[in-house]
């Protein structure tokens, strides 16, 4: 269905796409290639929410060659309007003839739709090239649009023997510095960083991105079921701050309102903030990937409540014992039946530590 050279374009259209990686949210990240006769003849990626997409970029670039071309496009071409206008009208104006996309769009008001507007007008249409790629490249954007949730993502940094703090709560650091980069990276892609109180408290984070450039500061989010949140806390002074919290306390409210932060309240039955509805509230402010740093009781309740998708997690060539705090607050298991399975899917040195990509198993 495919040819080499539909790959050989593809392959360029996702790798334009990924230069959105950092600032493209709430949007997807996009790539276009225009072809004609073999030749690339325009090409554009998305940047920003507000500005032109991949399509219009590379259709600019195009000109008059991208009538009767090939657009080659990282996700279905949106058919609604937006920000921007459905760029499915401006593919059929500029006369191409052929669409290679490689995936459907999972937005409602798109999902197919893009694709069907441009067959009612004649051009060829096919899609599925390279698809799982695509799909990796936005799987924020795709578990909002069809689990109404962001797709979260566990950041955590252990010893060999998989302690992540003492026993008095300090953690840093527990890594190299490499793995430090490699994490603020991991943090720049993400459109907030979630944190529990706990931490705050025994560490003090500034919970930003410091180690590689960024255009964006991703939201920080801070659990906090009783509004303990010190007011002199370093992430409190710049930048966006969301608190989660679970009881309407007026005068802690108040006062985190005045140092600048946001506060929604979300208890639980048992008087704790509700996970769920949490990211719930989070999709609905367009975010996309959730980027967990935390101690191991938030951890493990977000894990124990099916919250957690990847497990992003540094082990350092260290031993701290068996006093130490562990990588999940989880009740005790009985029989090893019920234990939770992981895939991995990246294993890498970085630097003096090793780096786990693992996909939580539904």
């Amino acid at each position: 269905m495919f040819s080499p050279a539909d790959q050989q374009h593809m392959t360029e259209a996702l790798r334009l796409a990924e230069k959105g990686l950092f600032t493209a949210t709430p949007n997807p990240r996009v790539g276009c290639v225009i072809v004609r006769d073999g030749e690339t003849v325009g090409s554009g990626w998305h940047e920003k929410t507000g500005e032109p997409h991949a399509e219009v970029l590379a259709l600019r670039a195009a000109g008059v060659r991208a009538r009767g071309a090939t657009a080659y496009v990282s996700l279905e071409p949106c058919s609604h309007q937006g920000r921007t206008p459905p760029c499915v009208d401006a593919l059929i104006e500029a006369g191409v003839a052929r669409v290679v996309g490689a995936m459907q769009d999972p937005n409602p008001r798109v999902a197919g739709g893009g694709f069907a507007r441009l067959r009612a007008a004649g051009i060829q249409v096919e899609s599925g090239l390279m698809q799982d790629e695509a799909r990796a490249l936005n799987i924020g954007f795709v578990s909002r649009m069809s689990r109404g949730r962001p797709w979260v993502r566990m950041k955590i940094a252990a010893s060999l023997d998989g302690r992540t703090a003492l026993a008095n709560g300090r953690s840093q650091w527990i890594t190299g510095p490499e793995a430090r980069r490699d994490g603020h990276a991991w943090r720049a892609r993400a459109c907030a960083v979630l944190t529990g109180v706990g931490t705050v408290n025994s560490d003090d984070p500034q919970l930003n991105v410091r180690e590689v450039e960024t255009a964006r500061q991703p939201l920080k989010v801070v659990v906090d079921s009783r509004l303990q949140l010190p007011l002199s806390a370093k992430l409190l002074q710049s930048g966006k701050v969301l608190v989660a919290a679970a009881v309407e306390d007026k005068a802690g409210i108040a006062a985190l309102r005045d140092k600048g932060a946001e506060v929604v309240v979300l208890p639980n039955p048992l008087g704790k903030v509700e996970l769920t509805g949490l990211m719930r509230e989070l999709a609905r402010r367009e975010l996309n990937e959730v980027h967990v740093e935390a101690g191991f009781k938030l951890n493990g309740s977000l894990l124990g409540e099916g919250l957690v998708d990847e497990l992003l997690i540094y082990l350092a060539p260290s031993i701290l014992g068996d006093g130490a705090c562990g990588m999940f607050g989880l009740p005790e298991l009985a029989d090893l039946a019920q234990k939770r399975l992981v895939q991995f899917t990246d294993v890498k040195t970085i630097g003096g530590d090793i780096r786990i990509l693992a996909r939580v198993v539904d």
